[in-house]
């Protein structure tokens, strides 16, 4: 088993090499899904390799939805503790844009994925 903890898009590729290699990752950061998602999920399914989550939000995901066959998850919501739109109406935060999200010193990493998605 391999623990992915690099913080960002910097701990993108080392993850990326534990899976082609066919390791179970110990994922304990949100980034690398929010950044390469998709390409992470079609190696998991090409190598048969496993994703486990360590980080607090997902692991605790994973542990309500444990042993819930027949009983299917509609919706799950996550809350956020801050960031730059704390105090936001519902409404207002519908009408934010990527860009005021990216604008924002956590946006950083964000921005980042967008250069990935498009190379």
């Amino acid at each position: 088993m391999v623990i992915a903890s690099i913080v960002g898009y910097s701990g993108l590729r080392s993850t990326v090499s534990a899976i082609k290699a066919g390791k179970k990752i110990a994922l304990a950061n949100k980034e690398t899904l929010v950044v390469a998602g998709e390409i992470i999920e079609k190696l998991i399914h090409e190598t048969g390799s496993r994703i486990l989550p360590v980080d607090s939000e997902h692991s605790a995901i994973l542990q309500c939805l444990a042993g819930e066959t027949g009983n299917p998850v509609e919706h799950i919501s996550l809350t956020a503790s801050g960031g730059p739109f704390l105090g936001y109406s519902l409404e207002k935060l519908h009408e934010i844009t990527p860009g005021q999200a990216l604008k924002h010193p956590t946006g950083i990493w964000a921005a980042r994925s967008q250069s990935i998605r498009h190379h």
